[in-house]
């Protein structure tokens, strides 16, 4: 059991995937007892949405907010069918806006607004209302340990709801924009070692070979600070921008590069399947530690064609309170990049170790158990 509401007058509703994703038939009950069948016309589980549409005419709608925009500390009402007790409403304030909640396929295309509403099971799909009485979301999740509502609430904005909507009403289904890259926040270490005053925007740790980012020049080491005009202060919020871009669509992005900031103009894909993969345990010729406080030793063949990369150096072992111990590198690593310098091999990898300067932060591209990470050394005199 779940809720929903109705947004036009020949009879489409609104309500969340997970209320009706498994289910052999869908029965609408209206205030006025009246029950109809419904037909899904479309789901969305990325954004866990659902359009579904009954046969009746001339009925009452809720009216959509034109653009959403709520401020923390504004006010806001949820109407739905906790427990199953029927068009209970509750009250409460905005806690945070364009929240990034974790998921099975780790992927964030929604900005969830919080709130300290009460929202129990069978609210899912509800309204949640501006007190203009205007729709500003949908209501979809809590954060629980007893099961109830402990104020950590969190709906769909209805700006997503629209272009949901608007795609499901005309095709059966969501199209998003797609970039082609694998993304990190920036830390404290990383922002000093890429040459940014505070930690900011999207670090990109790789770049799909022929997607978008790629056929537009991104590259690996480059932050993403703004994506079509909007500012990208985490990387959380950079899927939330680019689904929301119709593909074959061209943007442009401001990237910091080799600490000199530039313009990109990228035209976005569309999103598909994801590739996954897994780190190999490789063996190779040893390599010697240095000032790094690392031993590292020849990434193996059969490691390398894995991942589809040119070269690298496993690291075989980290030193205690060393400049590698610090900025948290682990056995098992592939080092792909020190700086601007590719590692190809273990003596590539003392080449540049030796030049490295006496004092500042480096970043450093890894590989670490299947996904490419970037770290900040924070070298030692």
């Amino acid at each position: 059991m779940g809720s929903g509401f109705i947004i036009s007058t020949d009879g489409y509703i609104v309500t969340n995937n997970h209320v009706v994703d498994g289910a052999d038939s869908v029965l609408v009950r209206m205030s006025d007892r009246r029950e109809f069948d419904a037909e899904v016309i479309g789901t969305d589980p990325r954004s866990d949405l659902a359009l579904l549409r009954i046969d009746a005419k001339d009925l009452p709608v809720l009216k959509l907010a034109k653009n959403g925009e709520l401020e923390v500390g504004e006010w806001v009402l949820a109407i739905g069918s906790p427990f199953g007790l029927d068009y209970s409403v509750t009250a409460g304030i905005v806690s945070a806006m364009g929240r990034s909640l974790p998921t099975e396929r780790n992927e964030n295309y929604v900005p969830f607004i919080q709130t300290d509403v009460a929202i129990n099971p069978g609210n899912s799909g509800g309204p949640l209302f501006n007190l203009d009485g205007e729709v500003v979301g949908v209501n979809s999740q809590i954060f629980t340990r007893s099961g109830g509502s402990i104020g950590l609430s969190f709906a769909i904005p209805v700006r997503v709801v629209r272009n949901v909507v608007e795609q499901l009403k005309a095709d059966g289904r969501v199209t998003r924009g797609w970039l082609g890259v694998t993304i990190q926040d920036v830390d404290k270490n990383l922002a000093e070692s890429f040459g940014l005053d505070r930690p900011r925007g999207a670090l990109v740790v790789e770049v799909a070979e022929g997607g978008p980012a790629d056929d537009a020049g991104l590259q690996a080491g480059d932050i993403i600070l703004s994506f079509d005009g909007t500012e990208i202060p985490t990387s959380a919020q950079l899927p939330h921008v680019v689904g929301l871009v119709s593909p074959g669509t061209e943007v442009p992005m401001e990237v910091m590069r080799d600490r000199k900031r530039r313009n990109i103009d990228v035209e976005v894909g569309g999103l598909g399947a994801d590739d996954s993969y897994s780190l190999v345990a490789g063996g190779g010729a040893s390599g010697q530690g240095g000032r790094l406080g690392l031993v590292v030793e020849e990434a193996p063949p059969e490691l390398l064609e894995r991942w589809g990369i040119n070269g690298g150096v496993v690291v075989r072992e980290v030193a205690p309170d060393s400049t590698a111990a610090d900025a948290g590198l682990l056995p098992g690593d592939v080092i792909t990049l020190i700086g601007s310098s590719p590692i190809k091999s273990v003596a590539s990898f003392e080449e540049v170790e030796a030049d490295l300067p006496q004092e500042g932060s480096v970043p450093l591209r890894l590989i670490r158990r299947g996904s490419p990470l970037f770290i900040g050394l924070k070298l030692k005199g």
